[in-house]
């Protein structure tokens, strides 16, 4: 199911805490770049890349995986392809205890792992990213 334009700013709305599956330190990269607007747009970022474990980033210290998170987490946004998406959805539904919504972005699409989630009442967003969709709806 493609969740509609307003449900889909209902959920930009509502989210204050992002961990972001895939971030690099590299500006060039679009989780850099994403990352990087979403904290100017207000959210908190919780990056996560087990090669920059324990470095500080976005103004968070980023985690290995998302078991290493234990505040509260609105949304996981994903940057990885396809194919690596249902264990990162595994483990958010596993450790994120109040997650709302994953999100998968641009290119991304895994009908397992969106099922996976929705079955446990969790909004999936695929081939999106917020930081075309904030302007796009919020602005």
């Amino acid at each position: 199911m493609i969740p509609s334009d307003s449900r889909i700013a209902e959920i930009l709305r509502t989210t204050r805490v992002i961990a972001l599956v895939g971030w690099s330190p590299n500006p060039d990269r679009p989780s850099h770049r994403v990352a990087e607007f979403l904290l100017a747009r207000g959210y908190r970022v919780i990056p996560v890349n087990p090669g920059q474990a324990g470095r500080r980033a976005l103004g968070e210290t980023v985690r290995a995986d998302l078991s290493g998170i234990t505040e509260p987490v609105d949304m996981v946004d994903i940057f990885r392809r396809a194919s690596e998406v249902l264990p990162v959805v595994q483990a958010a539904l596993a450790h994120l205890p109040g997650l709302r919504t994953v999100w998968m972005q641009l290119g991304v699409e895994n009908a397992e792992a969106a099922a996976l989630a929705q079955a446990q009442g969790v909004a999936v967003v695929q081939n999106r990213c917020p930081a075309i969709e904030i302007p796009r709806l919020l602005d």
